[in-house]
C-alpha cells in the first residue's frame, strides 16, 4: 500500500483516500479522471501548436512564391510616345527675342610705356550718338532708352511699331475671305430697333491684326446713318473673330491695319 501511495500517478491512491467514504462524491470522480484529463488537455495544446506552426509554414511558402513571381516578372513595357494627332493644332511659336540696343564698348584707359594702339577708341562725336556699354553690339532698331530717374541706368523698352497698311504678306482670316464672310453672316444680329425703323446701310469697321494674330484697336470709320446699335453690333462681331494669320514684312510678323464693310439689308 505504501508503494502505491508513493506513486503519484497510480489511481489506487484515490481508493486509499476515499476508502470507507462515499465514492459517489464528485471529488472522487474528478481525482480518478485527473490523469486522463491532463493528457487530453496536453494533447490538444500540442495539436493546436503543431497546427499553428504548419499554417505559418504554409503561408511562408506561399508568400515566398508570390515574392519570387514578382521578382522574376520581367514583362517589357512599351514607353514609345503615341503618334502625334494630325488634327491637333501645332504649338504656338516662341515669343520673339527682346530688342537689342546698339552700344559701343568703353573701357577705362590703362597707361603703358610700350602700349601699341590696336583698337582705337571711338571718336567723341560717335560716343554722343551711341550708348556706352561694356560690350560692342549692333541694335535691331526696335529698342529705345528711357531716361534714368536718378536711381540707376535707363530701362530699355521696345519701340512702339505703327500698324502697316500694306506688307509683303498681308494678314488673312482662317480659311480665307469666304470663311470670313460666312463667320460674319452667322454671328451678326440685326438690331430689332433698326428692323422696326427700316434702317439699312453699311458700317465700315477698321481694326489691327497684331503680330500674334489677335484683333485689336477696333473702331468705326463710317457707321449706318441713324443706327448706333448697328455700329456697336459690327464692332462686337469683329472683336469676336478668331485669330488671323498675321502679316509679315521682311520675314517678321508686324501689325497691319485692315478695313471691313458690314452690310445691314432688309430683304
Amino acid at each position: 500500500m505504501v508503494a502505491n501511495w508513493n506513486n503519484v500517478s497510480d489511481d489506487s491512491r484515490n481508493d486509499i483516500v476515499f476508502e470507507g467514504r462515499n465514492q459517489e462524491y464528485g471529488a472522487y470522480e474528478i481525482r480518478r479522471k485527473y490523469n486522463w484529463t491532463v493528457t487530453i488537455v496536453l494533447g490538444c495544446m500540442i495539436g493546436v501548436l503543431v497546427a499553428g506552426m504548419g499554417i505559418k509554414f504554409l503561408l511562408g511558402l506561399k508568400g515566398t512564391e508570390v515574392e519570387k513571381e514578382q521578382i522574376l516578372d520581367m514583362t517589357a513595357i512599351d514607353l514609345t510616345p503615341p503618334p502625334a494627332d494630325k488634327n491637333e493644332p501645332p504649338p504656338p511659336p516662341p515669343p520673339p527675342p527682346p530688342p537689342v540696343l546698339e552700344t559701343v564698348k568703353f573701357v577705362p584707359p590703362v597707361i603703358k610705356d610700350d602700349a601699341v594702339e590696336t583698337d582705337p577708341p571711338p571718336p567723341q562725336d560717335k560716343l554722343v550718338e551711341t550708348n556706352v556699354s561694356t560690350v560692342t553690339q549692333e541694335g535691331d532698331g526696335d529698342a529705345v532708352v528711357v531716361p534714368s530717374d536718378g536711381k540707376g541706368d535707363g530701362v530699355i523698352e521696345e519701340k512702339v511699331v505703327e500698324p502697316f497698311l500694306i506688307v509683303e504678306e498681308m494678314p488673312e482670316f482662317p480659311g480665307g475671305p469666304a470663311a470670313m464672310m460666312k463667320f460674319v453672316q452667322n454671328n451678326i444680329q440685326y438690331p430689332q430697333m433698326a428692323r422696326d425703323a427700316g434702317l439699312q446701310g453699311k458700317c465700315f469697321v477698321s481694326f489691327v491684326v497684331s503680330p500674334t494674330g489677335d484683333i485689336i484697336d477696333v473702331k468705326v470709320l463710317k457707321g449706318v446713318p441713324g443706327c448706333s446699335e448697328c455700329d456697336k453690333e459690327a464692332v462686337r462681331v469683329v472683336k469676336s473673330m478668331p485669330k488671323w494669320k498675321p502679316g509679315k514684312q521682311t520675314g517678321r510678323t508686324v501689325p497691319v491695319r485692315a478695313n471691313m464693310p458690314i452690310s445691314y439689308s432688309l430683304k
